[in-house]
């Protein structure tokens, strides 16, 4: 794979081009030679679906950025069963004051997602890969993401101890996220809309002392 850099910005419509200008400042190239990457060797290797290529912005990229609002400056974070790297490469390339970690178990998903993380130049804190489940990982961050991973109590669970005191877990979720919420403790739905990009969903739940 090649190194992600700025010449890779595909000819995409004009409304697409604003918003990877507007949430990606500096990164434009390579978040745009992410999206190439999953929409070909993404599907070729079964972590996008067959038919996903033409929704990748929408539906894969552009859905993640939400989830950054709820981010303070400098903050530590694992994106757990990172598969194609959503949320946890497209948060590092919104926000490179960042320190991202991807977080999976399957081999084969670790594979692409140390090529994709092998060909992005020049982050300030480098996105690290790390293999293995969450509930065996022994590490803690600030904060821990999830994209389509767990139920949120079944969520909470595998990660609690992953989260630092005064941190949040940040669930992205969709339209059935006040449902999930029932009956878990400290959970709060944040409905997060960003100009161009459709509304977020993202349950937090704060680790407090």
């Amino acid at each position: 794979m090649e190194n992600l850099q700025p010449e890779s910005v595909p000819r995409e419509t004009l409304p697409v081009a604003t918003l990877i200008a507007k949430y990606f400042p500096g990164q434009e190239g390579a978040i745009a030679a992410f999206a190439d990457f999953l929409a070909s060797t993404g599907i070729e290797r079964g972590l996008i679906g067959p038919r996903e290529g033409e929704r990748i912005w929408d539906r894969h990229i552009f859905n993640c950025l939400p989830v950054t609002q709820l981010l303070p400056v400098g903050a530590s974070l694992f994106d757990i069963g990172s598969g194609a790297g959503l949320p946890g490469v497209v948060i590092a390339l919104a926000r490179p004051d960042l320190q991202v970690t991807l977080i999976e178990p399957l081999e084969r998903r670790v594979e692409f997602l140390n090529e994709v993380v092998a060909a992005i130049p020049d982050l300030p804190f480098p996105i690290q890969v790390l293999r293995g489940r969450a509930q065996d990982i022994k590490k803690s961050a600030d904060f821990v993401t999830a994209r389509a991973v767990a139920p949120l109590e079944k969520l909470k669970k595998m990660s609690w101890h992953m989260v630092k005191t005064g941190g949040s877990l940040l669930a992205m979720k969709g339209e059935s996220a006040a449902t999930e919420m029932v009956g878990v403790k400290g959970a709060e739905l944040h409905e997060i809309k960003l100009d161009g990009i459709e509304l977020g969903r993202v349950i937090s739940i704060r680790k407090g002392a």
